[in-house]
């Protein structure tokens, strides 16, 4: 049973790094063919792909996020970190991360954490 848990620090000052991990169980983030997503849902909004990362070691990106977003990995740990440079309010959302077979359905979530960026 592969299991996924988002951890973060719940609150984030506006011009800081947000830094998230999501630690794996039940899979290696090394195991071919998965890839390991980051997603977040603002309130009222839809859920918006953020980036993965692949088995490989790979990241990729979304276009409108690229220039702020880092997704690494610790393999000794079997976790990826997604790390977002210079939030403002607009990126107070819920926090996914999610498993996939290559770039297929999203089949596997964390529960989510919310991260809120206020001063």
């Amino acid at each position: 049973q592969v299991q996924l848990q988002e951890s973060g620090p719940g609150l984030v000052k506006p011009s800081q790094t947000l830094s998230l991990t999501c630690t794996v169980s039940g899979n290696s983030i090394t195991a071919n063919y998965y890839y390991w997503s980051w997603i977040r849902q603002p309130p009222g909004k839809g859920l918006e792909w953020m980036g993965a990362i692949a088995y490989s070691g790979i990241s990729f990106y979304a276009p409108t996020l690229k220039s702020r977003t880092s997704i690494s990995r610790d393999t000794s740990k079997n976790h990826f970190t997604l790390q977002l440079k210079s939030v403002t309010p607009e990126d107070t959302a819920v926090y996914y991360c999610a498993m996939s077979a290559g770039w297929g359905p999203l089949d596997h979530w964390g529960q989510g954490t919310q991260i809120s960026v206020s001063s």
